[in-house]
């Protein structure tokens, strides 16, 4: 059993890890700007105030956490970069700190051309700025996480929605895992079935990975 931390744990993504987190045996605690909004947590998960882009509220619910999972969202462009500095500031140098799991962006992926699908001429305007951020995310972690254990999960760039746990998925690398009609799909639920199977037994670590039917 392991100690789990979900920042961002009231949106789609966190509130699905948290309960899968929960129902498989661990501790999890929902860190959540406001606890009296959030009702739906399974009994037993702690929930309390938590921001992850604050290094006084990560310091505190990383001292006995074996994983910190950033599920953040909602935001300008540069909340993604200042939640992976934070974490990554607060962690470095703390012995037995805790694993980094990202929740990243889709559209960070490679399209079959190299290029990432944010950049790509039709790439919804109103979703560009968290796109970016989550870029910016990622090549944070990737120049200057040292010191620091973590993950960066990225689900489908398109089809990506609350749906069916079926507790399977495969894995990849920089580009989508594609079907054999040719797509990328994935549930909520079965990205908190990866996330969860990532935190017990990690594949990739110091990497991100993507993950899809």
């Amino acid at each position: 059993m392991s100690s789990v931390v979900v920042f961002g744990a009231g949106g789609t993504a966190g509130s699905r890890i948290t309960t899968e987190a929960f129902d498989r045996g661990h501790r999890v605690t929902a860190a959540v700007r406001r606890p009296e909004a959030t009702s739906y947590f399974p009994a037993g998960v702690q929930v309390v105030t938590g921001d992850a882009t604050s290094e006084r509220s990560v310091r505190a619910l990383a001292a006995e956490a074996d994983a910190l999972v950033v599920a953040i969202g909602g935001g300008e462009r540069e909340l993604w970069l200042d939640a992976a500095r934070t974490v990554v500031g607060a962690l470095r140098g703390t012995p037995d700190a805790p694993r980094v799991i990202h929740i990243g962006g889709g559209s960070t992926l490679l399209t079959p051309k190299g290029t990432r699908y944010l950049d790509e001429p039709d790439f919804p305007d109103e979703y560009r700025d968290s796109a970016l951020g989550q870029a910016d995310a990622l090549d944070y972690y990737r120049s200057a996480a040292d010191g620091v254990t973590w993950t960066y999960v990225s689900p489908p760039p398109l089809e990506f929605h609350p749906g069916e746990r079926t507790g399977r998925y495969r894995t990849g690398g920089d580009r989508p895992v594609i079907d054999h009609e040719g797509r990328s799909v994935l549930s909520y639920e079965d990205l908190a079935v990866a996330v969860v199977d990532e935190i017990e037994n990690p594949h990739h670590e110091n990497a991100r990975f993507a993950v899809a039917y």
